[in-house]
């Protein structure tokens, strides 16, 4: 069954993360700090200790469209292995958009139109998030505007116009829209862009228009709290054919991705009743958790997002632009950079050319 509540892996944990701070007076960010960006609701689950928060009936329905998503054995690659373990995994390319994220975005086009917001807008990189963002706009009547990386945006064309089809305006980032896109490109006018860029585009909007929120596909505790489906259904399903996981890897960008699988998981580990080698998988170009320093960072290149506390390569990083997906994000969740201080997760990195997920 699809699960009826998101976990919220901060409430078990046995040191709290820490906060993030404001980019201006450096003091903890307060709920107030956050409202212009975010729909009220989502800021309460950013911020809070519930173990549990409840998955509302017409986010439900609409997860339906999907969800329960299936547990697959990949026998194939046992044998192309010659390896004795039994390998899973959890598809979750069943949704509408193709991705994992229709998870958070379906929520968030919900609470903000809840609540009378008008319009979202948002970044992308590779499209998967613009892609879900623009269809759960589509069906809560949004309007939806995104900033996406500019060497994905030429790349990648059948990205754009699916966001179009969902009815999103999108904008190659940087862009002559913004200020701050403007500002880049009068220093580097050949800029393939970043999503830290293209986070500083969006964010720039939502500040200046009162009917205007922000949304944002992976880093952030409340998109991983509605991931957390993913991670769900996994035990109900792996309990459901006697199988209890050793290793459970996953591949990691911002986060949203593996945090979805792995925290119910961690929970369960926290409780001792199962000990997997959790291991998050991130690639050579931009290896946030492996290279990148513990520490204080903006979640854009601009500068105008909170500081947070996580695994940086620095909020001006640029990656080389054969790739510009949520893979070459600058930064690391906070909150999976949290649990990998605490030794409760490992982390690799992997050559380009062997990273299949953006």
């Amino acid at each position: 069954e699809i699960p009826r509540r998101w976990y919220n892996l901060v409430h078990d944990l046995p040191v709290k993360p820490p906060p993030s701070l404001h980019p201006k007076t450096f003091e903890p960010v307060t709920l107030e700090d956050l409202s212009p960006l975010f729909a009220d609701e989502l800021i309460s689950q950013e911020c809070s200790n519930e173990r549990f928060i409840d998955i509302p009936d017409e986010v439900l329905e609409v997860y339906q469209l999907w969800r329960p998503t299936p547990l697959i054995r990949a026998k194939r690659l046992e044998k192309v292995l010659n390896t004795p373990a039994r390998i899973y995994y959890k598809y979750e390319g069943g949704s509408p958009a193709g991705s994992h994220k229709p998870n958070t975005a379906v929520p968030q086009a919900w609470y903000n139109a809840k609540q009378g917001v008008k319009n979202v807008v948002t970044e992308t990189g590779a499209g998967q998030w613009g892609s879900a963002l623009a269809f759960a706009s589509s069906l809560f009547g949004l309007n939806c505007e995104v900033w996406q990386v500019r060497a994905s945006y030429d790349q990648k064309p059948y990205r754009k116009l699916m966001m179009q089809t969902w009815g999103a305006t999108v904008h190659p980032s940087p862009s002559t829209v913004t200020e701050s896109g403007r500002e880049i490109l009068r220093e580097y006018p050949d800029t393939p862009g970043s999503l830290g860029i293209a986070i500083s585009e969006a964010v720039e909007i939502a500040a200046a228009n009162s009917d205007t929120k922000y949304c944002l596909g992976s880093v952030l505790n409340h998109v991983l709290l509605h991931q957390t489906v993913i991670g769900e259904e996994c035990i109900e399903q792996m309990e459901g054919i006697g199988e209890t996981p050793d290793v459970i890897i996953g591949c990691t960008g911002g986060g949203s991705n593996f945090g979805g699988l792995v925290f119910p998981f961690i929970r369960e580990k926290i409780s001792g009743r199962m000990n997997p080698v959790i291991r998050a998988v991130e690639p050579e170009a931009c290896p946030s958790l492996t290279k990148g320093v513990y520490a204080y960072d903006f979640g854009d290149s601009a500068g105008m997002t909170p500081l947070m506390k996580m695994h940086t390569l620095g909020h001006d990083f640029v990656p080389d632009p054969i790739h510009a997906g949520g893979l070459r994000y600058h930064g690391m969740a906070p909150l999976i950079s949290h649990v990998y201080e605490l030794g409760l997760t490992e982390a690799i990195s992997i050559p380009q050319s062997e990273c299949f997920a953006g």
